[in-house]
């Protein structure tokens, strides 16, 4: 048996090797802000390497546009990654079957129900309702939040029983509102949003973010004190779309496709696309962080407090104030920036987004690292990657050598944010996050070196005779 002096250092010795492996850990993990991403309702969202490719999406989108919105209504991606062509009839369904995807017969044609939602559309407005094709029940399905009367809810009802079957009512809890209260947080004198994407009209670069977050020269700031200028809004369209253009008042910034998705993720954004109902998609905002859900519906249109926004995605994908303008993305393709919705991230709830792919068009910009191409809206790709890879792979903390990575992934930072060390505030804010790490190598290196400079004495034994006196 050991001497228990000496098993006594040895345990020291162990647990102060242990201090500093801990620390370590601790360390590498504060310095990628590695805390889990999360999902709808609190849930961890999936790795954003999983995310499904896009090969299925693309062959629904191109059944469709094939066969006419009179023969089709619509398209989604099965719980099963198989893509479903809703058609109206046996010879169409005949050639999704021979294409590979999977057909459905339904009743009422894509074009019949766009005539329904415009119907819709036309009616006098009411806010707190709105209403998106659900191709997979093949109907208009009108919501109405805990704003709307029973009086106006009546006669939402009776538009809807003019129109005929292919419109649904249903009642919603909490309250349809714009998300203003990501992506990196940005301040106005009275407000925040989230950051969306990084773009480029070629010459100068900006911020994609939602239209309803500021007007025209609204002044954004990377702090609430409006002390570090970020940029001026040069451009907003809301209501009706839901996009603004903020030119970076620092030709300095980083202003690369790179996203910082939130939770110490960061990602090369290389593509702008339109989404399609059931594909999996996140959403990253300066209050809630990363958040993962799918697409529900497009071309759906809201009737905000402030006024109408049609065209939107809609997903189950959580939100809450702060997030509006945050990022909508599935993998490396850009897809929205966050409109509004309801419910929150505990309860989950539903969240609308500006397709990215209008906006581009409509202010004439494109993703800085996406390929300008004969037929694109001002540079922006047109399709997801359709090989299943990853065009410019997304670079992620501990991953450098992932193909199309950047050697050292680096996340756009706007100064004086949690990500800048230019700064004073961006120092300190980086070693509050270091600082426990380091506290504990730190304690464990003393450790060990204790041990070695102060060695256990050896105990003195009396010679006790082996017989009694």
């Amino acid at each position: 048996m050991g001497h228990p002096r000496r098993s006594a250092h040895r345990v020291a010795r162990l647990v102060a090797i242990g201090a500093v492996v801990c620390g370590g850990l601790m360390v590498s993990q504060a310095a990628a802000d590695g805390s889990p991403a999360q999902g709808p309702g609190g849930r961890p969202a999936r790795a954003l390497q999983d995310t499904p490719g896009s090969p299925e999406a693309e062959l629904a989108r191109s059944l469709v546009d094939r066969l006419g919105a009179s023969r089709t209504a619509g398209s989604w991606i099965a719980a099963d990654g198989k893509a479903v062509v809703a058609v109206t009839d046996a010879a169409a369904a005949a050639e999704v079957d021979r294409a590979g995807a999977r057909a459905k017969q339904v009743r009422y044609s894509m074009r019949r129900l766009r005539s329904a939602a415009e119907t819709l559309r036309r009616a006098p407005r009411v806010a707190g309702t709105a209403w998106a094709v659900d191709a997979t029940t093949n109907k208009v399905v009108v919501l109405g939040d805990s704003t709307v009367s029973a009086d106006q809810w009546s006669r939402m009802k009776g538009v809807a029983a003019g129109i005929g079957g292919e419109v649904r009512m249903e009642r919603t809890t909490g309250s349809f509102s714009t998300r203003t209260a990501g992506a990196e947080p940005i301040f106005t004198r009275g407000g925040r949003c989230s950051a969306g994407f990084n773009v480029t009209d070629g010459q100068s670069g900006y911020i994609l973010t939602a239209g309803h977050c500021g007007p025209n020269g609204t002044a954004w700031f990377a702090d609430s004190q409006g002390t570090t200028g970020v940029g001026t809004t040069v451009r907003s369209d809301f209501p009706g779309s839901d996009f603004s253009l903020v030119r970076y008042q620092n030709p300095a910034s980083d202003q690369s496709s790179v996203l910082n998705a939130g939770d110490g993720q960061v990602v090369r954004i290389t593509a702008a696309a339109d989404p399609v109902v059931g594909q999996k998609v996140f959403r990253s905002g300066s209050t809630s962080g990363l958040r993962s859900g799918e697409v529900t519906a497009l071309n759906a249109t809201v009737n905000y407090p402030e006024g109408t926004v049609s065209g939107l995605i809609q997903t189950n994908v959580c939100a809450e104030p702060g997030d509006s303008g945050g990022p909508l993305f599935d993998r490396n393709t850009a897809l929205g920036v966050t409109s509004g919705g309801t419910g929150d991230c505990t309860s989950g709830g539903v969240t609308f987004f500006q397709p990215v792919t209008k906006a581009l068009t409509a202010l004439g910009v494109r993703i800085p690292d996406a390929p300008a191409s004969d037929g694109d809206a001002a540079g922006a790709a047109p399709t997801a990657p359709t090989d299943g890879s990853s065009v410019g792979a997304q670079a992620q903390p501990g991953a450098p050598d992932r193909p199309g990575a950047p050697s050292q992934p680096v996340a756009p930072i706007i100064p004086g944010t949690q990500g800048d060390t230019s700064t004073l505030a961006g120092i300190a804010g980086y070693a509050r996050r270091l600082g426990p790490g380091l506290a504990l190598v730190g304690a464990g290196l003393l450790g060990f070196l204790a041990t070695l400079v102060i060695r256990p004495g050896r105990r003195r034994y009396r010679g006790y005779s082996t017989r009694w006196g």
